[in-house]
């Protein structure tokens, strides 16, 4: 699918901003991506709200194959066929897919500089002190 197919598909849902990504495109709105564009088809951003319906249409989730085990990515699913010639069912999917997006990002901590352990109250004697202890000690012994 190249960039103009898919501002074409997503008329009816509203601008998206499409992006090279892996072997393919992300497809995002108001800055968040909610869809793939890949080799192997279309995949929207679901969620625990959203997968259910895909799952009543027969759709997979993405995955893909490395050298030593297949991947599941249960986050985005495949487009169901039917919706490239429905222009209006695929911008209510796409709604629900940016909605499953902006529920992932919020569930998302912000990342940021982990706080440092606190230190405790008890402090260490200087080494010089412990080792001047050490010295009057063996030139008492040694007298």
């Amino acid at each position: 699918m190249d960039r103009e197919f898919l501002i074409d598909l997503f008329a009816d849902f509203g601008p998206v901003t499409i992006r090279k990504m892996f072997s393919g495109h992300g497809i995002s709105a108001d800055g968040i991506n909610f869809a793939l564009s890949l080799r192997a088809g279309l995949f929207f951003r679901a969620d625990e709200v959203t997968i259910p319906d895909f799952e009543a249409e027969g759709s997979k989730p993405f995955q893909y194959s490395t050298r030593t085990k297949t991947v599941l990515v249960n986050s985005y699913w495949e487009l169901p066929a039917r919706l490239f010639d429905d222009s209006a069912a695929l911008a209510q999917w796409a709604r629900a897919a940016l909605a499953a997006a902006q529920r992932a990002k919020v569930k998302k901590r912000p990342k940021g500089k982990k706080a440092a352990p606190k230190k405790t109250a008890a402090k260490k004697a200087p080494k010089k002190a412990v080792r001047r202890v050490g010295n009057a000690k063996r030139a008492q012994g040694s007298k």
